[in-house]
């Protein structure tokens, strides 16, 4: 109950309507509770005694009772509805938040279809848990309450009779409600991975289509279905017999309540009319008991949702600011990488004993084998992920003791793949600073060459692009990233790779944009192609982790070396 527990602490914001929402649940249920009566008073007054003012009195009582009984169900569903609903949103806005600050680490481990599966199929089995059940727990409850009360002013010895069963059933809740939650657990489990493969299969169509893999990709989904439906039975199978267990012993209660009562009735202890009320509310108690069964089985299954989500709410956020964090004054762009070591994976270093300097203004190149840690090194001065030993300084700071909002704020980065947002160019740009204008939206576009495609576009600035850009070529895309950091002007600056996936025309456009980016700020060049680099104020060239060789261009080539080696390859393979 530790995490329901903390799952009600999000309705404190609500606790008024969730005590008027109960208190519409009771006087609800309350009107069950006077039917038997009802039953009682027809058969020993109306009945043996002739009463008709008793008659009239019940008449009117039962349109009464069941016209308030419709009001206050209304407001129960009403009400706890709503509580329900604000309560998922703020659960779904928190574990959203979470996932915003958690490190790249994180998503390096898990499939963006996990990620999306908290978000919707366990959030969705929380509202369950919440809605739902909340209102049959307190309303099958208080029937519960209510008809143990009137049964014990009934006949106190037929009711200790009667809840002498109660523990036998308690009992066996207890065993299906253990198995319940585990078979729960796996179904979200399920679940999620269906999504996984879901939101993988339709990011990657293209691929599905090109290598002719459609029905491969029907077989997964098909397998992984397939697995969810086993899951789900075992489950309904767990639930099925729970039901007809507490049927089965509140059976033996009603057998018991039959005889015994009878027994009474035939001594004169108490009226016809008694025992038929009694052994209502006593069939009243079987069926709260039942339905509780059912809800708690239900609510175990939600429960593993719930323990999913607070399971994620609860991970370590590793990159954070310390409690003394300044913000970074601003800077000029002086980094020095100070002999650091970085491992992914505990000991696994992909960086070992690295070093280097970039003064304000300088062009850095990385080069080297793909794996070697070039981007590693780029990943590292944002503060994606924090150095295992050394330090990074950036002016003198050790960008630890900064706030990390201060410090990505002043380092613009182009990745090699571009991730554009299903907007209006516009707003994709405008992404590097919201509240830039329209016309300095317009400048940074002109800057990057991109003016001209996109006044082409059928509502040029106003153009929706589609999901991540789908719908511009690769150089255009660039652009629009290109377009993006010079809005956020950027005192350092990191191209990954940038031009890789262009062809030539396009790389000549991109690489024109990027040099006037380049202008007056520190830059950080991942290079693939080396004709992009040789104007490079230093290139540090990376094999397996360690800086190999460094210098100027012309000094590399000089040493004759792995860089000598990288040129000779790729443009003895151009002539």
């Amino acid at each position: 109950m530790k995490n329901y527990k903390r799952l009600l602490n999000y309705m404190r914001p609500y606790l008024r309507r969730l005590a008027l929402a109960i208190v519409c649940i009771i006087l609800a249920a309350g009107a069950n509770l006077y039917v038997p009566w009802i039953i009682k008073d027809m058969i020993d007054k109306v009945l043996a005694e002739k009463d008709v003012l008793m008659l009239n009195f019940i008449s009117v009582g039962i349109v009464v009772v069941f016209f308030f009984r419709g009001i206050f169900y209304y407001g129960q569903s009403y009400l706890v509805s709503f509580i329900g609903q604000r309560v998922i949103i703020d659960v779904r806005e928190v574990l959203f938040r979470k996932f915003q600050r958690m490190p790249l680490s994180y998503f390096d481990r898990h499939q963006t279809g996990e990620t999306m599966s908290y978000m919707t199929n366990d959030v969705a089995a929380m509202q369950a848990a919440l809605v739902d059940n909340l209102i049959e727990m307190v309303t099958e409850g208080s029937v519960l309450i209510g008809s143990i009360v009137l049964m014990f002013y009934l006949d106190w010895k037929l009711s200790l009779l009667t809840l002498i069963v109660i523990p036998m059933v308690g009992q066996a809740m207890k065993i299906f409600g253990r198995k319940i939650k585990i078979t729960g657990r796996i179904i979200q489990e399920r679940a999620a991975e269906i999504t996984s493969l879901l939101q993988e299969s339709i990011s990657s169509v293209r691929v599905v289509k090109s290598f002719v893999r459609e029905d491969y990709e029907i077989q997964r989904f098909c397998r992984q279905n397939e697995l969810n439906f086993q899951a789900a039975m075992k489950n309904v199978q767990l639930t099925s017999l729970l039901t007809p267990t507490v049927e089965f012993l509140a059976a033996i209660a009603v057998t018991l309540i039959v005889w015994f009562g009878g027994y009474e009735v035939v001594n004169g202890e108490i009226t016809a009319g008694s025992l038929v009320a009694f052994l209502t509310y006593a069939v009243n108690l079987a069926n709260p008991v039942k339905r509780l069964s059912r809800v708690y089985g239900a609510l175990q299954k939600a429960m593993a949702a719930v323990d999913r989500v607070f399971g994620v709410l609860d991970l370590a956020e590793t990159i954070t600011d310390k409690p003394d964090a300044k913000p970074l004054p601003k800077i000029t762009g002086h980094v020095t990488v100070d002999d650091i070591t970085f491992a992914y994976k505990e000991g696994q270093p992909a960086l070992t004993h690295v070093s280097l300097e970039a003064k304000p203004g300088q062009m850095i190149a990385f080069v080297g084998p793909s794996g070697a840690g070039k981007s590693t090194i780029a990943n590292l001065i944002p503060r994606f992920y924090d150095v295992t030993e050394g330090a990074i300084y950036i002016d003198g700071h050790d960008i630890r003791d900064v706030t990390v909002d201060s410090l990505r704020e002043q380092i613009g980065i182009v990745p090699q793949e571009t991730m554009l947002f299903s907007a209006t160019v516009m707003e994709n740009i405008r992404y590097g600073r919201l509240d830039a204008t329209d016309d300095e939206v317009i400048a940074a576009a002109k800057a990057a060459n991109a003016d001209v495609f996109i006044r082409e576009l059928p509502e040029g600035y106003a153009t929706q692009i589609g999901e991540r850009g789908l719908n511009l070529s690769g150089g255009q895309r660039q652009r629009m990233a290109i377009a993006r950091a010079i809005l956020k002007n950027p005192r350092i600056l990191i191209l990954d790779e940038a031009t890789s996936a262009l062809d030539t025309e396009s790389e000549k456009i991109v690489q024109a944009a990027l040099d006037k980016l380049m202008v007056g700020r520190t830059s950080f060049v991942i290079a693939h192609r080396l004709s992009t680099i040789f104007e490079a104020d230093q290139i540090y060239v990376i094999d397996a982790g360690h800086v190999a060789e460094h210098g100027t261009h012309e000094e590399l080539l000089a040493q004759g070396g792995l860089y000598s080696n990288l040129y000779h390859i790729q443009f003895n393979k151009v002539e």
